[in-house]
């Protein structure tokens, strides 16, 4: 099964930007559409952004429409999240993973706090 290693977040400022990278090994992450997801303390893990293994993004969280971009390069088996125009509310611990039922062991995630 891949493992997966969440980087990029940090603390930003209000309309910020900030890249996040995830990056898989040991296993066919090429094969899989690909999620990130973002929690934040006291709420339930919610899908971020949705690609596919083409690299075809396909579906965005409502909140962060227009702000967020999902990209992937599967011979590096890495995902990335391009997040700009930063808001308070996007502060989460963000974690990729397979999209659909079938997951790989989650990842430590990575902070982004979005404040002044």
């Amino acid at each position: 099964q891949a493992q997966l290693v969440e980087s990029g977040g940090g603390l930003v400022q209000p309309g910020g930007s900030l890249r996040l990278s995830c990056a898989a090994s040991g296993s066919s992450f090429s094969l899989y559409g690909l999620d990130w997801y973002r929690q934040a303390p006291g709420m339930e893990r919610e899908l971020v952004a949705r690609i596919s293994i083409g690299g075809t993004p396909l579906n965005y969280a409502d909140s962060v429409k227009g702000r967020f971009t999902i990209s992937r390069d599967n011979a590096k088996n890495t995902v990335y999240l391009q997040m700009n125009s930063l808001k308070p509310e996007d502060t989460a611990v963000y974690y990729c993973n397979a999209a659909g039922t079938t997951k790989f062991p989650w990842g430590q995630g990575t902070q982004v706090t979005v404040s002044s």
